[in-house]
This record gives C-alpha cells, sequence and structure tokens, in this order.
C-alpha cells in the first residue's frame, strides 16, 4: 500500500512533492536527538571515542553521565523517608534518572544504533550489562520509594491453547 502511495504522490504537483516529508513522529525525533546526544558525549570524552569503538562501557558511563540531569527523587539508604512512596517533607537525597526514562532511552538507542548501519550482534545497548544496570536501577529506585515492582504475568497455559 506505502508503494502505491509513493507511486500517487510522485505524479501528483511539484507542491505536493515537497511537502511529502512528513514532521516525524515524536519517537522519531526523540530518537535522532538522543542519537546525537549520545555521539556528542562519545565525541568529547579524552580521547574521544569512535562510534566504532563503543562497546557497553561507554553506554553505561553515558548513563551514569545523565542521572546528574535527572528529576526524580530516590531515597538513599540512610534517609528517614527511604521506602516512603509519598514523604511529608523535603530531605537532600539526590534527584536521578527514573529508571522507566533510562530503559525508553535505552531502546531508542538500540534501534538507533542498527539505524546507522550497526549489526545486531555488535550493539553495544543490547549488551546483557546493560539490562543487569537497569534491573538495578530499577530495583533500587523501587525500594527507595517503598513500591515493589511487580512483572508482567505471562498468559495461563490454558488462555494460550485458546
Amino acid at each position: 500500500m506505502s508503494r502505491e502511495r509513493g507511486k500517487d504522490v510522485a505524479e501528483g504537483g511539484s507542491s505536493e512533492n515537497q511537502q511529502q516529508p512528513a514532521t516525524p513522529s515524536r519517537y522519531e525525533s526523540q530518537k535522532r536527538r538522543d542519537w546525537n546526544t549520545f555521539g556528542q558525549y562519545l565525541k568529547n570524552q579524552r580521547p574521544p571515542v569512535p562510534l566504532s569503538q563503543c562497546n557497553s562501557s561507554h553506554v553505561l558511563e553515558f548513563l551514569r553521565y545523565l542521572d546528574q540531569f535527572g528529576k526524580t527523587k530516590v531515597h538513599l539508604q540512610g534517609c528517614m523517608f527511604y521506602g516512603q512512596p509519598e514523604p511529608p517533607a523535603p530531605c537532600t537525597c539526590p534527584l536521578r534518572q527514573a529508571w522507566g526514562s533510562l530503559d525508553a532511552l535505552i531502546g531508542r538507542l538500540r534501534a538507533a544504533y542498527e539505524e546507522n548501519g550497526g549489526t545486531p550482534e555488535t550493539n553495544p545497548f543490547a549488551n546483557a550489562s546493560i539490562r543487569v544496570y537497569l534491573r538495578e536501577v530499577r530495583d533500587y529506585q523501587a525500594k527507595a520509594r517503598g513500591i515493589p515492582h511487580k512483572k508482567k504475568k505471562k498468559q495461563q497455559i490454558s488462555e494460550q491453547k485458546e
């Protein structure tokens, strides 16, 4: 169907052709912005790291670097509000990147890596160490807020047979 649509547009007037490149979706815009930010991060390293030499340790360093710009209060274990979902007063605990934001970021960067010529086998964003890091962040943040993380349950066997 998209081939036919492309053919219709190609046969249309020149003004239609100029308007054809639609505004990218919010996801695509975020993905491009995240990819550019990561590329800039690698260039700013001393010495600069070429993308071809990037590995999961660079990705982990990038995630830790981003923490300083977070907006989510994550209570430390020594804080009197540790484990309370709605603390009654402010505290000095740091602001961090929320687990969900990091997880979404890694998903976008993982896709962008492959769209920009990387292979799935060498994708540093798909490395097991990244998944372990994200799981640790998720679990710690859930404990700090006193909210257990609930895994999505797989369908029951009887439901799968139907």
